[in-house]
């Protein structure tokens, strides 16, 4: 019984499937549109043009400029013309006379060496150096006292650039050049003060 109803229930199913199938296969036609009149385009309107009746108006004239007066072009002069050497007159060529035995010939003084310019007098040439030497001490004694690995980067700078002035101020004076050596020796100082109160 049991069976009967499978192969009944495999026989419906076989026919849903061909009915499915059948249909599948089966092809739609097209809907075929009827065509009507064709259609009617209308006239355009016409165009009403008016015509203008009045008069253009009369060209105004622009005023007329005034005549110009120019005077005639005077008649270019040629540039005087430079003389040449060769219409130059030649200077006379003088022959040294003969020195006579009364006169004798006159010897110039050697040239004198340049002098060296001094803006320090003599006498307070030893003083000055005296108290640039006292200030490039100072500022070195400044910059001994002061740990380099402890600075930053700005004040490894201003550091740098005072011992830089205290060489240069020590070569200045060496040279004698005292008033370029005061104005490092200053600087000198100046920086190492700011340095050592960091």
């Amino acid at each position: 019984m049991h069976s009967r109803r499978l192969v009944g229930a495999l026989a419906i199913a076989q026919v849903w499937c061909l009915a499915f199938l059948g249909g599948a296969c089966a092809r739609p036609k097209a809907k075929t549109l009827v065509e009507g009149p064709p259609l009617e385009m209308p006239a355009p309107p016409p165009h009403d043009i008016e015509a203008n009746e009045s008069e253009p108006p009369e060209p105004v004239l622009l005023p007329t400029e005034p005549a110009r007066n120019t005077p005639p072009r005077a008649r270019a002069t040629p540039p005087a013309r430079e003389p040449r050497e060769a219409d130059a007159p030649k200077p006379e060529v003088r022959k040294p006379e003969p020195a006579t035995e009364a006169e004798a010939p006159k010897i110039e003084d050697p040239p004198k060496p340049p002098t060296t310019l001094q803006t320090t007098p003599a006498e307070a040439q030893e003083e000055v150096e005296r108290n640039i030497r006292s200030t490039l001490a100072r500022a070195q004694s400044d910059l001994n006292r002061i740990d380099y690995t402890r600075l930053n980067r700005d004040a490894r700078t201003q550091y740098d650039t005072a011992k830089s002035f205290i060489r240069d101020a020590d070569l200045a004076v060496k040279s004698k050049n005292l008033v370029y050596a005061k104005s490092l020796a200053d600087k000198a100082a100046t920086l190492a003060v700011q340095l050592s109160g960091k």
